[in-house]
């Protein structure tokens, strides 16, 4: 099997997508400098075919040894958050990474062609369609929208340029992956969020499942939701996830391609609510909320198009928001009572 590196190895996305390639049976080099979350201790860490360094994806020169013996890079680092995150740290999202950008491109260049490196897996966003006015939004869209207005959409839709471009210019083969809101457990207090007042409650993720799960777990009645609940979102479970991201790597016809990787199923954020009320509080139990004012780059859609990904692939993202909340309740359940989120 092939050794992948995996940038932003200790982050959300990245413990599913290592635990997949792991699964899979390919080795696998993590790199992370801890500082989202600080030191995070996965399951897999004394895994045989797993090698963690604690590193920066800025250091072009240490990217480029590790890069020197692996077959696939999943390049994944990134300064990243909630909402909030949009707005506190709006320079920062973009400086650091074009930063780490620009570095793992130049190390993938110069290990494709010095070394094993076939193919680099960009980790994008769904927030490259910020500026979509017509949905499903769908692979190439993002070229006929206006770009994003967000620094955050804006900084990951200049990867997809970074990727396009080392092939054009140097032969690197890459794989361009949107995620679409992506949920799961191992998600934590990051150690540069700002807490933010909804209601009565104190949260500083600006995460919409594990915002509203904690509301209604420390007992907020009315529940406060942003903006008026209609915003549409596609609830991803973070292991189906990671499993479209490996077979997009490894699959052939996904050399030099774009996917948006999601759901299919289209749920309002009161819909969500209501989904998370009832299980934490039992069926039949009346939600009540009320409206906070959004965030202003809170996207009222988020639909995308996930044929190409089905029919290119074969892959598709099954696991419903019911099966999810199962596991991620109970999950943020304990996490409070440890006090890590």
């Amino acid at each position: 099997m092939s050794r992948v590196l995996v940038s932003g190895s200790s982050g959300f996305i990245g413990g599913y997508v290592v635990k997949e390639l792991l699964r899979r049976g390919h080795d696998v080099v993590g790199i992370d400098n801890h500082s989202k979350y600080g030191p995070v201790r996965r399951s897999y860490d004394d895994h045989p075919r797993y090698r963690f360094v604690e590193g920066d994806a800025r250091d072009v020169e240490l990217m480029t040894q590790l890069l020197g013996d692996c077959d696939h890079f999943i390049a994944g680092a990134a300064m990243i958050g909630g909402i909030s995150y949009f707005h506190t740290y709006a320079y920062d999202l973009l400086a650091t990474n074009e930063r780490i950008t620009a570095a793992s491109c130049d190390a993938a260049i110069a290990a494709h062609r010095h070394g094993r490196l076939q193919k680099v897996t960009y980790l994008s966003s769904s927030m490259v369609f910020e500026s979509a006015d017509s949905w499903p939004a769908y692979e190439g869209q993002q070229h006929d929208v206006p770009p994003p207005k967000s620094s955050y959409g804006f900084q990951k839709l200049a990867v997809e340029h970074f990727a396009r471009a080392a092939f054009d210019q140097h032969g690197l083969p890459y794989t361009i992956i949107r995620p679409f809101n992506c949920v799961g457990i191992g998600e934590r207090r990051a150690l540069g969020d700002v807490e933010i007042l909804s209601g009565n409650v104190k949260l500083a993720m600006s995460h919409v499942v594990p915002d509203l799960v904690q509301k209604v777990l420390k007992g907020q009645d009315p529940l406060h939701i942003l903006g008026d609940g209609s915003q549409v979102r596609h609830y991803t479970y973070g292991a189906d996830l990671a499993e479209g991201i490996v077979i997009a790597m490894e699959h052939p016809a996904a050399r030099n391609e774009d996917f948006n990787l999601s759901t299919a199923e289209s749920t309002t954020v009161l819909e969500l609510a209501r989904a998370i009320w009832s299980a934490v509080k039992g069926p039949g139990q009346e939600l009540r909320w009320v409206s906070d004012p959004p965030f202003p780059h809170d996207v009222q859609r988020r639909i995308p198009a996930t044929d190409k990904a089905k029919r290119l692939l074969g892959f598709e993202a099954t696991t419903p928001l019911s099966v999810i909340l199962a596991e991620v309740i109970p999950w943020i359940e304990r996490a409070i009572a440890a006090g890590t989120i």
